[in-house]
């Protein structure tokens, strides 16, 4: 089943927002897109429509953090990448309450080409101190781990798609900062966040016709990373693979190697892109040119192990 992040997001603000006195949502001009429109129309005194003015949304939502509430930022991806140094100087710096909810991140927003999509931003929002990053990996993971976000106290990167969430779970119980682990595994261990779950569990299980016994964890929460799980199923496998929809630099892949390089060593494989996107009609036609299909995945995994 595919459905869509947005969507998911949209629908849980408002649920929360009924639960959540001070929640208050900020949107750069994109709001029937990221559909915070749906918040807009539940509580149009708790809505701030700031414009295409990603810098002076942040800095809002600094203040507003600062009186109390509790603001949700929302705006493309690539796009909320401008105000990093708002982010940088004033949210984390600051250590604020102000949760940053981007939509249309990593190839999702596949017609608009390279411009629109973002393949950088969690390596970008990982290296700020005081920064929390998540990647939900579909859209029944949307709420729960947006309410997740809305009760920690200090900032936070929430990473969204935009419509195709392949779905992973029915009713899922996640925790911040405590990984899913979705299969075990004794060969390899397959480490991945969003989108890439999904496929992480279809290469699963063409590598179990291939007489590979392949492990599979959810790591929705990039940061802080759940080292005790990674490290726990990394012990008794001799390779470990990430999949993410980002870079290979920075991000998932670097956060796990990072911590198995000083605490377990083993070869890793990293899979995402070291590219810029570019526009396709067909967003899982993108994922194959860049080799993110189950397909190419089983082929690089057969080429290591």
């Amino acid at each position: 089943m595919i459905e869509s992040f947005r969507e998911a997001f949209g629908r849980a603000l408002v649920e929360l927002g009924e639960e959540m006195g001070n929640l208050v949502v900020l949107d750069a001009d994109v709001k029937s897109s990221t559909k915070t429109i749906y918040f807009e129309r539940a509580f149009p005194e708790r809505f701030i429509q700031v414009g295409i003015s990603e810098q002076d949304m942040v800095s809002t939502a600094a203040g507003l953090a600062i009186a109390g509430k509790i603001p949700v930022v929302s705006a493309f991806a690539a796009f909320l990448m401008r105000a990093w140094e708002q982010i940088r100087n004033t949210v984390a710096r600051d250590n604020l309450n102000v949760k940053l909810v981007p939509t249309h991140s990593g190839f999702s927003d596949h017609m608009d080409g390279s411009s629109h999509q973002c393949l950088e931003d969690v390596a970008l929002m990982r290296v700020l101190p005081n920064m929390t990053v998540v990647v939900p990996a579909d859209a029944p993971s949307v709420k729960p781990l947006l309410r997740e976000i809305l009760e920690l106290e200090g900032p936070v990167y929430m990473r969204l798609g935009r419509d195709h969430a392949l779905r992973v779970y029915e009713d899922p119980e996640l925790e911040l900062g405590r990984a899913s682990v979705l299969r075990e595994g004794d060969d390899v261990l397959i480490v991945a966040n969003g989108v890439m779950v999904a496929m992480a569990l279809k290469v699963a299980d063409e590598l179990k016709r291939r007489g590979i016994d392949a492990g599979v964890i959810d790591m929705h929460t990039v940061k802080p990373l759940d080292e005790r799980t990674l490290l726990g199923m990394a012990r008794g496998v001799g390779t470990v693979i990430t999949m993410e929809e980002h870079s290979v630099y920075g991000g998932l892949g670097g956060a796990v190697a990072e911590v198995l390089s000083e605490k377990l060593p083993k070869k890793v494989l990293r899979i995402g892109t070291s590219e810029f996107g570019r526009s396709s009609r067909d967003y899982f036609a993108l994922l194959e040119r860049y080799g993110l299909t189950h397909e190419r995945i089983v082929r690089k995994i057969e080429g290591v192990v």
